[in-house]
């Protein structure tokens, strides 16, 4: 309980918070500008969040793609990399899941479990690539990450259109009931809204998270690789295998992600002509969480809310879902510039009297 109240009560936590505060303050300036009124808007962003229990399910299954692919990025930071691949291997995660739920009949205690596998498989090995190029290559993960982004939309299109295809339609055929793992009976508690095993999975994850890092040896020397890969290397350690190792488990994270919303949300997946944009999201949600699994599930609950309720915005204050967009990115202009928010507290930490901790 200790180490819990520390991570909430270090400057590092403080950064964020007066952030998302500041971007909120932004986004009201802003619809003070458009001739709305922020109090109607904000209000009705809660309204529609927790109004009804459709709401609060809708909500909780908004923020579970959001917390998966978070964590993923925030594990390749943890270990020195730059995962902008997230959304690659999130689909990469949804076309393999889609596969196995279409393609194959078997019965539901193997079929489900087989089909998150595969997808969370397909985006680790997708992520794996880009690992490989750098450990082997010298590529930078940057750029081969982004370009596996537009590969894997335009694979995943084809595979659908090649071989899952549903006639007349521009998606998949239904996956088989036996790959569902959406939950009908609590669903039914919260107004059909689609809640899904999925859920509770992507907390696991968050937990397996914080004990592979913090928790195991293997752990341990993927933060000396991100940390210094020199000294890591003059220890002994394999830096190579721990660049591939780091960028599989990120996009096991992302894949994950994909899977939970073919098998617990739509049950099909559709032909895209652009980026869902859960893996680009998932960059904000780990810098506002400051790549600690227990930020990370903060800051996705804060924008799985925020994205959900815009449209509570629009519906109760004639409020555009655009402004959403621009109080989340003004809350990451504040996250990165450090600087800005140090500066606003410094009047607060001078009068703090000698000793006193922040």
């Amino acid at each position: 309980m200790a180490k819990a109240i520390r991570v909430m009560t270090k400057d590092s936590a403080l950064v964020p918070l007066v952030a998302i505060i500041l971007g909120l303050l932004v986004g009201a300036l802003i619809m003070l500008a458009g001739g709305y009124n922020p109090l109607t808007a904000y209000a009705s962003l809660i309204e529609k969040v927790i109004g009804d229990p459709y709401s609060i399910g809708e909500t909780v299954r908004e923020i579970t793609p959001l917390l998966l692919t978070g964590l993923s990025v925030a594990f390749a930071f943890r270990t020195g990399l730059f995962n902008i691949g997230g959304e690659g291997q999130f689909i990469m995660g949804m076309t393999g899941a889609t596969w196995v739920g279409v393609k194959l009949t078997l019965p539901f205690w193997l079929h489900a479990p087989l089909a998150i596998v595969t997808g969370a498989v397909l985006g680790g090995l997708w992520g794996a690539i880009a690992g490989y190029l750098k450990a082997r290559r010298g590529v930078n993960e940057v750029i081969t990450t982004i370009m596996l982004n537009w590969i894997a939309l335009y694979l995943g299109n084809y595979i659908v259109s090649r071989y899952l295809l549903q006639p007349g339609q521009q998606r998949s055929f239904l996956i088989h009931d036996t790959a569902s793992i959406s939950l009908n009976a609590l669903s039914a508690l919260f107004g059909n809204a689609r809640l899904h095993l999925g859920i509770p999975i992507a907390l696991l994850a968050a937990v397996a998270f914080y004990v592979l890092l913090w928790k195991t040896r293997q752990g341990y020397e993927l933060r000396a690789v991100g940390h210094s890969p020199s000294a890591a290397e003059y220890a002994g350690m394999n830096v190579n295998a721990g660049i591939v190792r780091a960028m599989f488990i990120g996009g096991v994270f992302a894949g994950l992600a994909g899977v939970f919303e073919v098998l617990g949300v739509f049950h099909y997946q559709v032909i895209s002509a652009a980026s869902p944009g859960y893996g680009f999201d998932g960059i904000a949600v780990a810098l506002l969480g400051g790549n600690h699994p227990l930020g990370v599930v903060l800051a996705a609950a804060l924008f799985g809310t925020l994205t959900y309720g815009s449209a509570g915005m629009s519906f109760g204050a004639d409020v555009p879902p655009e402004i959403i967009r621009v109080i989340i990115g003004t809350v990451i202009f504040f996250v990165a510039s450090h600087g800005i928010i140090r500066w606003l507290l410094k009047p607060l930490r001078a009068g703090r009297k000698p000793g006193e901790v922040a």
